[in-house]
């Protein structure tokens, strides 16, 4: 279901919008119409991949090294002396 709504413009952006949707062979209702459905679908797909990177984030992929016990044994130095 569509609802109409009202949308204050500055009269040379309105000048500006009427010939580019002239152009296009559309109205500026529809201009206006896609590139809010193009937006509010991008924001969509962004918050899914978002959500998908947080979740391998949170279980991240075991790449087989060993853990290191405290900051001393990273830095343990005696094998070099």
């Amino acid at each position: 279901m569509k609802q109409n709504i009202t949308l204050a413009l500055d009269r040379k952006l309105l000048k500006a919008a009427r010939a580019l949707a002239v152009r296009h062979g559309t109205s500026i209702s529809a201009m206006l119409a896609e590139e809010l459905r193009a937006k509010v679908e991008q924001q969509t797909r962004h918050e899914h991949a978002k959500q998908a990177a947080l979740a391998m984030l949170a279980n991240p992929w075991s790449l087989g090294g060993q853990g290191v016990q405290d900051r001393e044994a990273l830095h343990e130095r005696s094998a070099l002396r």
